[in-house]
């Protein structure tokens, strides 16, 4: 019978503590919410993020993503880095100080650079309309005789300006049709040396060329592509001029046999600065 009391009692003590102490912090867990920025609308690529495009909604605390920026100053003013839409949080990553429209692009160039644009042949061949302002792609080219598809390591990593379909209308300005559809864009404008300008013009003239996305993401890392390439076009010019001296190298094979996209993760993820004229790494490797 004492045995009995213990337990009753000893249960009751429990259940005490259930109802007051362990249940209200289960209940405070799952009901706790944050107040959290969040889009209202959808919003372009390169559009500037404006206080119209933000909602402030009460959420479940534990469903924020990490990394969430909830601070108005930090995203007013910025501009979409890729193609967002309503309900979408706001990270680092899907903000950037540029527009990264046409327009800004051409506004930037001093001479260092220009921007050359080149025909889409086929639907597939310019990533099937998928293309976006800033990508970093590469350019395979594909003989019309005999049908053999290259990537010349001069045209590797490039970045594209914008897309331009058949009516003139840039990527970053094309709207949906009534039906829901899209216009297909005709002509994809890169930004290019000099000499892989001309080096395009005489592919867009004589070959067929196809796109290859290589990177899409921060600008920071995309200009690393970018310097990867510069670098290459460097040891490339003074391969050419090594053999304008009399010395025996061939610029032309330079480089082949290398892996793309082993390439883009190890520049991406640190494990080299960028690669040489041969493909070696170069850096953290």
């Amino acid at each position: 019978m004492k045995n009995r009391t213990i337990i009753g009692v000893i249960c009751m003590v429990l259940a005490v503590a259930v109802t007051f102490a362990i249940a209200p912090l289960v209940n405070r867990l799952t009901t706790d919410t944050s107040e959290v920025i969040r889009l209202a609308s959808d919003v372009k690529q390169g559009t500037e993020i404006t206080p119209d495009c933000l909602e402030v909604v009460k959420v479940k605390t534990d469903t924020i993503p990490q990394g969430t920026v909830n601070d108005p100053s930090q995203i007013i003013g910025k501009y979409a880095s890729s193609q967002l839409y309503a309900g979408d949080y706001l990270t680092a990553e899907k903000l950037t100080g540029e527009a990264n429209t046409a327009s800004d692009v051409f506004a930037s160039l001093n001479g260092e650079k220009v921007a050359v644009s080149v025909t889409i042949d086929t639907f597939a061949a310019g990533l099937s309309g998928k293309l976006q302002n800033g990508d970093i792609i590469s350019v395979i080219v594909v003989d019309r005789d005999t049908g053999k598809a290259v990537i010349p390591a001069t045209l590797k990593y490039m970045k594209v300006i914008t897309t331009t379909t058949s009516g003139g209308i840039d990527q970053d300005s094309i709207v949906k049709n009534e039906d829901g559809s899209y216009e297909i864009p005709s002509t994809v404008t890169l930004l290019a040396s000099t000499e892989q300008a001309k080096q395009l013009a005489e592919y867009d003239n004589e070959d067929v060329m196809t796109v290859a996305l290589v990177y899409r993401g921060t600008a920071e890392n995309a200009q690393k592509f970018l310097d990867a390439q510069d670098e290459y076009l460097r040891a490339l010019e003074e391969a050419n001029a090594d053999t304008e001296n009399g010395e025996q190298t061939d610029p032309e094979n330079a480089g082949e046999g290398t892996d793309i996209v082993k390439e883009a993760n190890d520049i991406i993820n640190g494990r080299a600065d960028h690669y040489d004229v041969n493909g070696t790494v170069i850096g953290n490797g």
